[in-house]
């Protein structure tokens, strides 16, 4: 396995969070069933369990279908499990709540309100004084390097752009857990790579812990502390992956040998049975 420390539990995988504290977030044996239009029961998630330390990047890697994005949302309260619980800061998940902040693939912000307005919106909701907001807003601006365009509205940005703000947006509201849905699968590769370069900087300044979603290997690897790798339906944990990079880090990682080692685990556990199936 290499530089690559591996995990393993038979439909339960969990990371203990440092010392005593517990973690952050806490998944236990949970399913998601659907009923079809025809009147079977779609299995999407069968008895997901992790723990993810407080600070820490975890992410989420598997095809599609798997159930990744179902987990993210049951996290966020959208939707409720039909087996099993969640927990994020000790406190159990039964509806959105401002302890999680949401980052999705497509673009979310208010098109009649401007970037500052935008990032403000959960701020003024939560009555914070016009000084304060001011000073939040202005601090995140510059951390996504959006000072220059804070009086734009929506139509006016790129969607790399876009997708800044709405990083903006979800950590000035403070929450204990950051939960991002491919927030850079609709962008081009290169500006992919710089919001992955822009994320690595700011995560590495907040610290928030950090469910991202994903199916690009190279991206799992390059921001994650621990990669959850998932098998196709029903949705499981198929193994834990310790990411054994130094940070801070940068995209000239991608070609070290350590990084390739993991990559080629992790294509490997999204293929196994590819090949019985074939033949």
């Amino acid at each position: 396995m290499g530089a690559v420390a591996a995990v393993h539990k038979d439909q339960a995988v969990s990371l203990a969070a440092s010392g005593t504290a517990p973690p952050q977030l806490r998944v236990e044996a949970v399913s998601l069933h659907y009923q079809t239009p025809g009147g079977a029961t779609f299995t999407a998630l069968d008895q997901v369990s992790l723990a993810v330390p407080d600070q820490q990047f975890a992410v989420l890697v598997g095809p599609s279908g798997c159930g990744k994005s179902s987990l993210l949302y049951l996290t966020a309260g959208l939707a409720e499990p039909s087996a099993g619980q969640i927990h994020v800061g000790g406190r159990q998940v039964e509806g959105p709540g401002a302890d999680r902040g949401m980052v999705f693939q497509s673009y979310t912000l208010f098109p009649w309100l401007t970037v500052r307005q935008n990032i403000a919106f959960g701020l003024r909701r939560r009555g914070q004084s016009a000084a304060q907001c001011r000073e939040t807003v202005d601090y995140y601006l510059n951390e996504v390097g959006l000072g220059a365009f804070a009086d734009n509205y929506p139509k006016q940005l790129s969607g790399g752009m876009m997708q800044r703000v709405a990083i903006a947006r979800a950590l000035a509201n403070d929450p204990q857990i950051l939960l991002m849905d491919e927030p850079f699968g609709a962008l081009d590769s290169q500006t992919r790579l710089q919001m992955q370069q822009l994320l690595l900087r700011v995560w590495g300044n907040s610290k928030k812990t950090v469910l991202f979603v994903t199916h690009d290997i190279d991206e799992a690897i390059l921001l994650g502390d621990s990669v959850y790798v998932m098998g196709a339906r029903p949705g499981r944990i198929k193994r834990v992956l310790e990411v054994p990079l130094a940070r801070p880090r940068s995209l000239d990682l991608v070609m070290e040998r350590p990084f390739i080692e993991m990559k080629r685990e992790i294509f490997g556990l999204l293929h196994e049975g590819d090949e019985q199936a074939v033949s």
